[in-house]
């Protein structure tokens, strides 16, 4: 419980965006969903299942992002280490 607790702590922004986002999907997806189907059970049974897949989703897609943001930084400050002289 405790990695559960640190993981949700030291990714609070993005599970908050990640958050909104399912609640947005959802509503689009279920108003998607009755429009195509007409009817209700079935629309709110597919806004609930596929945004929810997606939402998890979202999650590690932005962790991959974040994760490649940092490693381009990283490089960049190594270059630019590089070609500064010493002393």
């Amino acid at each position: 419980m405790t990695r559960i607790r640190r993981a949700a702590r030291e990714n609070k922004t993005m599970l908050m965006k990640t958050g909104s986002y399912y609640v947005v999907h959802v509503c689009v997806a279920a108003m998607v969903a009755y429009a195509v189907t007409g009817n209700l059970w079935a629309a709110l049974t597919l806004s609930l299942l596929e945004p929810t897949v997606q939402a998890v989703a979202f999650f590690f897609h932005e962790k991959a992002w974040d994760r490649a943001g940092r490693k381009a930084q990283a490089e960049a400050l190594a270059a630019q280490a590089a070609l500064t002289p010493s002393h």
